[in-house]
């Protein structure tokens, strides 16, 4: 007999499917999944690498460039064999930036074109980033409308994430998002908002508290007053700031319900202007696929699995 939280497991950290003391389910399971961003391989050969670092699946954007060498049955047979979850990323406005030129229609056009996509995968998880910051409050909510009205069949859950320049790039307008549509689900990177705001997010903070039981996904990134990435997250000139996000996380994985869907973090310490760089050398100060795995063993001992 599987072991309740309240049995056995519950003085453990959160299992994942390679922590085999208690057999995974989909109620006593919290899956960490691998980032690709920046990575340059093939979807076989990360899916191996994830494998390696006891990851329980994989997240990269629907348009990776390693998902245009494999088709969409390969991928679930892959996945399917070593038992391994998969989030597909969808952004629209052109890029990780939105393109100030596309409005609402065309970003709705992209997202119908990438959720086709996305689908044949049959993904775990959708996650979006998508819309502009730069709406008015009016366009935003008429925007949130559509999008939720396209995925209210998707046979998956699809969150919207708190990412900066995007339409929920703003934390102290989130409790308005969120009374306003209260089928939007989210994910939760906490690190653009600390940039966007200038302080660390905590759990005392209304934004933060307004999401509880609405995150359904978790970018595990460290961010702080003046930017979404910390050098390293377990430096000891970082300790505020990690101690800001851990408490945040624990706070979503207390309110989360994982009926539908277990719960899920990715450690997403990346390139691209996230990691501070050396001058002159402009080498990364460190090395993200090793944050990103220190992150994961930290998250297996540092968060607990008290979820409803």
């Amino acid at each position: 007999m599987m072991p309740r939280r309240n049995e056995s497991c519950s003085a453990r950290p959160f299992t994942s499917v390679y922590s085999r003391t208690c057999s995974p389910t989909s109620t006593d399971v919290v899956l960490l999944l691998q980032s690709l961003w920046g990575w340059n391989g093939s979807f076989e050969s990360a899916s191996s690498r994830a494998s390696t670092h006891g990851f329980d699946g994989l997240e990269c954007n629907v348009v990776h460039s390693c998902l245009e060498r494999i088709d969409a049955t390969d991928v679930r047979q892959l996945l399917g064999k070593r038992r391994q979850a998969l989030i597909l990323e969808i952004t629209t406005g052109g890029g990780y930036t939105p393109d100030l030129a596309h409005g609402p229609e065309q970003h709705l056009e992209q997202l119908e074109a990438l959720l086709s996509r996305a689908l044949a995968m049959e993904p775990l998880k959708i996650n979006l980033i998508i819309g502009s910051d730069s709406w008015s409050e009016d366009v935003q909510h008429r925007f949130f409308k559509a999008v939720l009205d396209r995925i209210d069949t998707v046979p998956c859950a699809v969150m919207l994430e708190t990412h900066r320049s995007r339409s929920l790039a703003n934390p102290w307008q989130m409790p308005v998002w969120l009374e306003r549509h209260p089928r939007m689900r989210l994910t939760a990177d906490l690190s653009h908002w600390c940039c966007v705001a200038e302080r660390l997010m905590t759990p005392d903070l209304l934004p933060v508290q307004a999401m509880a039981g609405r995150v359904d996904h978790i970018h595990a990134r460290v961010g702080h007053a003046q930017g979404p990435s910390v050098s390293h997250p377990f430096a000891p000139e970082w300790t505020e700031a990690l101690e800001a996000h851990r408490s945040c996380w624990q706070f979503f994985l207390e309110s989360f319900d994982q009926e539908k869907a277990p719960a899920t973090i990715t450690p997403e310490f990346g390139p691209d202007g996230y990691m501070p760089l050396q001058p002159f050398s402009a080498e990364p100060v460190a090395d993200v696929a090793s944050l990103n795995t220190q992150m994961a063993s930290w998250l297996r001992t540092a968060l607990h699995n008290s979820m409803r």
